[in-house]
């Protein structure tokens, strides 16, 4: 299994603790390499590496750029933002590797909580679903009453189960927010994580990501909030009025956008 992600990245608990409790090895890879197509071709091969997890972002730059590398891997997972499908599909039709899994999962819910297997992209495709959950966890979607939706219909994703954090250190107020009663399960003390994604169940029973219920993005695969951002640029005395956005002018490549207009008699 591959060791790619930073220490502090949730991704950390399967890279190291999955094989290592399962009898794997861990390979551990240099974060130049690891950004480095055709290093990270090389590196694959040369130690035998059979389970890979790369951020949506990083997976859409290797999927460009050596689509053919992930055939020798038994397991390619990914996920963090949005997917591209014409990333999974360029990857699937050079072999592919024996499972290409689209990722689901907030931190606060312990590295993924849906997972989706990717065999085939249908032509025109625009999303790749978020998938159904894993073992020991569950998945609502629910309107603005906390009620469970239709098929189809749009709502806020909540997520219950072992994996569900105990909340934010030394923020009560942002625990108590985010972590709720889950009024669906049988354990008296259950919570589940409000993820702030908007989603719907799709009739084959997996979910599709329909974007956030807020106006928190993601940059490779970091959480970002806008709000956050302006308001320090509002600090500054030349600024009168600032906004934050994220923009792709080229597939793949985001990057956060500041527009500002200036107080009176600035300079």
């Amino acid at each position: 299994v591959a060791f790619a992600a930073n220490p502090a990245f949730d991704a950390t608990t399967m890279e190291v603790w999955g094989p290592l409790l399962t009898g794997g090895r861990v390979v551990v890879v240099d974060p130049d390499a690891f950004l480095d197509p055709s290093a990270l071709a090389r590196l694959l091969e040369e130690e035998g590496v059979t389970v890979l997890f790369v951020t949506t972002a990083v997976f859409n730059q290797h999927a460009a750029a050596i689509p053919a590398a992930p055939a020798g891997l038994r397991h390619l997972l990914t996920g963090g933002e949005r997917a591209d499908p014409a990333s999974f599909a360029r990857v699937l039709a050079q072999g592919g590797p024996v499972r290409l899994v689209h990722c689901y999962g907030p931190t606060e819910t312990t590295t993924y909580a849906l997972t989706h297997e990717v065999r085939s992209v249908p032509p025109g495709a625009q999303t790749i679903p978020l998938g159904r959950p894993i073992s020991n966890t569950h998945a609502y979607v629910l309107d603005a009453r906390g009620e469970p939706v239709p098929v189809g219909v749009a709502g806020e994703l909540y997520v219950g189960g072992d994996g569900v954090a105990l909340g934010y250190l030394d923020r009560p107020e942002l625990t108590a927010e985010r972590f709720v009663a889950d009024p669906f399960s049988d354990e008296p003390d259950a919570r589940m994580y409000r993820t702030g994604d908007l989603g719907r169940w799709l009739a084959d029973g997996t979910i599709e990501f329909l974007g956030r219920a807020d106006h928190q993005v993601k940059v490779r695969g970091v959480r970002i909030e806008p709000g956050e951002i302006e308001a320090l640029l509002l600090e500054h005395p030349a600024v009168h009025e600032a906004v934050v956005l994220v923009r792709e002018d080229a597939p793949g490549e985001k990057r956060l956008v500041a527009y500002w207009v200036g107080a009176d008699g600035a300079e």
